[in-house]
């Protein structure tokens, strides 16, 4: 800036009109060469597998073509202004400063808002990032980065930062206790964030309380879940670092587990129909055969012979594991009736004493 303010105070005094005219042609002859530069580095960025040289570049296109119009017409401004009274040539020096300020805070905030774009994004690495950590930590640096523009747009203006930090420090300490239970819910998201229980998209259910459905939103105060009924349900963050949760999507497997009585009519056959359920299981495309699985006469029940199917599926989709049991349901069905076998049902036997014979 200071190159600028030597040239202009070199010029004679009538041949500001000149040099205003140059300075807006040399603004926009930098803005267009600039632009092509662009052109060319996003065309040979795009050939890479880099997922940051295209999220820098585009962070910087829009704050660049503005830096270069408003520092431009400013410095067109101050050589029309030179040797002028009035008081607005006095606040093109700060206007620059804070310019520059906000300029720099927009890149940044652009940067980092299309790396976790990208870095989330499968199409630009194999193994994409959490939507939620990058979520976090991207509000992180957002904040970070307003803060420290604010202390330096503050400090441009001529207010004192030292004063200002030392009355943010007793400031923080009223507001943390006023606020215990909002940075309660910050510091349970911050766990939520590190340990990773659950994710946007995960189905999670709580013994300890009635909550269950698919995670939709993690904020820094609020989880918002969306139930089997598809309502919204709000959950403060501080709940979760003493609350139990279930992950129900993160399961390697799902279990059938079923009980199933025959008459006491068959228990001629009850043998081969336990083995022919067993190879069902084992031959089926559906069943996950490096897991347990187990069928077996399990008890004499109070009106039938149970037998018990145990076994895990490799399919974690919920619809397709019912269609699943569904399908061997039936065919253990067709097993027992090949085996003229019936399915039994609760029956009771009464048996109905005597009477004794009157006396002659």
């Amino acid at each position: 800036m200071e190159f600028f303010k030597s040239v202009g105070a070199a010029l004679p005094d009538n041949a500001w009109g000149m040099a205003v005219f140059v300075t807006v042609f040399a603004t926009l002859l930098v803005h267009y060469l600039v632009k092509r530069l662009f052109d060319r580095l996003a065309r040979r960025f795009e050939r890479t597998d880099n997922i940051y040289d295209d999220a820098i570049l585009a962070a910087a296109r829009k704050p660049i073509r503005w830096g270069i119009w408003s520092l431009g017409l400013l410095f067109a401004a101050e050589l029309a202004g030179r040797g002028s009274t009035s008081e607005l040539v006095g606040y093109i020096d700060p206007v620059r400063d804070i310019l520059v300020v906000v300029l720099l805070a927009w890149f940044v905030e652009r940067a980092i808002s299309l790396v976790e774009a990208h870095v989330t994004d499968p199409n630009y690495r194999p193994d994409p990032m959490d939507r939620a950590t990058a979520g976090a930590i991207s509000k992180l640096l957002r904040v970070s980065v307003l803060i420290t523009a604010m202390l330096m747009a503050m400090q441009s203006l001529g207010f004192s930062i030292a004063g200002l930090l030392a009355f943010g420090g007793l400031g923080g300490i009223a507001v943390g206790f006023a606020a215990r239970d909002l940075l309660a819910n910050c510091f349970g998201a911050l766990m939520i964030f590190l340990d990773r229980p659950f994710a946007v998209g995960d189905w999670i259910r709580s013994p300890d309380r009635d909550i269950e459905g698919t995670v939709e939103a993690i904020g820094w105060r609020l989880t918002r879940i969306r139930t089997f009924d598809l309502r919204p349900l709000y959950v403060p963050n501080s709940a979760f670092t003493t609350l139990s949760v279930e992950n129900p999507s993160r399961m390697h497997s799902r279990r059938i587990y079923e009980i199933i009585g025959v008459r006491y009519d068959d228990i001629g056959v009850l043998q081969a129909l336990i083995d022919d359920v067993r190879h069902l299981l084992a031959t089926h495309d559906g069943i996950a055969a490096d897991r347990l699985m187990m069928v077996n006469f399990l008890r004499f029940g109070p009106s039938s012979l149970d037998f018990m199917i145990y076994a895990y599926t490799k399919t974690l989709v919920w619809t397709e594991y019912h269609a699943l049991k569904e399908d061997i349901l039936f065919k253990i069905a067709n097993i027992i009736s090949r085996h003229d076998a019936a399915i039994a049902f609760p029956t009771q036997t009464v048996q109905i004493a005597r009477p004794p014979s009157p006396e002659p």
